[in-house]
């Protein structure tokens, strides 16, 4: 019998249709991995509900009370996130290793076991890659491949196909809790972690229930994120982007000398101010706009607020308030 101890977190988000699923499916993982005494008895689910609007803690609750020690529910005190909300629950375990997975098992819980087998054989770090991206459409396949693409390009390292299931040692989580900042892109973050790691490959599922929580809005915002916190790329452009409009302008205005001076075509004064002035304008609107994010960031980290504040814990056990 194996005297590690496995903590899966699971994010949570209006799932009250996923819920009655996901419960069961992830309680039958632990009893496997239990069983096959690759685990710990010891062994729990972290729920973590990020603001939710529906019978999400409810049904939480409900869980913590029906399996005493073996769930844990944490409650935020407002919607914070996927990010916040995962990384609370990270922060609330004491396991020895710890998988997070999204609350709608399109991550198939049956690779957990996987995980743990690459944990025993040495891995602290293991990432759930997928194998092919069959069930997603084709304009968010094609966005997300070419999003990790501009990543590598830029100069970020990343798991490509990779987004939040893996498993961490405590060894590896205890290293990205030091982490400080405040926007989190924690499939960045776990990479600049270090430590020995792996790669399960899988293929995604189908949502079962409910309605996906990241709309291209969000997705968006997230891959932003990732970014503007790992890559200064985008304000190195913009010394690009000042160069090659010198250059252009200079020729412009070389241009519309000749024109001037050697041909009668020339309309007086129209090409040699609206030319320049709409293509410099353009430029400098756009270099300001990267460098107002910038700025945005940096002043969201100097405030230094709390990512989250938990306000309700249950796990039914006498040691636990």
């Amino acid at each position: 019998m194996s005297d590690k101890t496995l903590a899966i977190v699971a994010p949570c988000y209006n799932e009250q249709e996923m819920l009655p699923t996901s419960i069961p499916v992830l309680l039958q993982t632990l009893d496997t991995l239990i069983n096959a005494e690759k685990v710990s008895p010891a062994s729990r689910l972290y729920f973590v509900d990020d603001g939710s609007r529906d019978n999400t803690w409810q049904q939480l609750a409900d869980a913590s009370k029906a399996h005493p020690g073996r769930i844990v529910a944490i409650r935020l005190s407002r919607n914070k996130g996927h990010q916040n909300a995962l990384l609370a629950g990270l922060a609330s375990t004491s396991e020895d290793m710890v998988v997070s997975i999204d609350a709608d098992l399109q991550d198939d819980p049956v690779n957990i076991e996987k995980m743990v087998d690459a944990y025993h054989n040495g891995s602290e770090v293991v990432y759930g890659v997928r194998a092919a991206r069959d069930t997603d459409t084709k304009f968010k396949r094609l966005t997300a491949e070419g999003y990790y693409h501009v990543m590598k390009k830029l100069g970020v390292d990343l798991v490509f196909n990779h987004a939040d299931f893996r498993l961490m040692s405590r060894r590896a989580l205890n290293a990205l809790l030091e982490y400080p900042e405040s926007q989190l892109f924690l499939r960045g973050m776990v990479r600049e972690v270090g430590f020995a790691s792996s790669v399960v490959e899988y293929d995604r599922q189908s949502r079962a229930a409910g309605e996906s929580k990241y709309p291209l809005r969000k997705m968006l915002s997230l891959a932003w994120h990732g970014i503007s916190s790992f890559s200064t790329a985008p304000l190195r452009a913009i010394t690009l982007l000042g160069i090659t409009a010198s250059a252009l302008s200079l020729i412009t205005l070389l241009w519309v000398l000749a024109t001037r001076l050697l041909t009668d075509n020339a309309i007086p004064g129209w090409t040699s101010i609206l030319l320049p002035l709409l293509f410099i304008g353009s430029v400098q609107l756009l270099s300001l706009g990267v460098i107002g994010e910038y700025l945005a960031k940096l002043y969201t980290e100097i405030k230094k607020r709390p990512r989250y504040h938990i306000s309700e814990r249950l796990s039914n056990q006498a040691d636990e308030h």
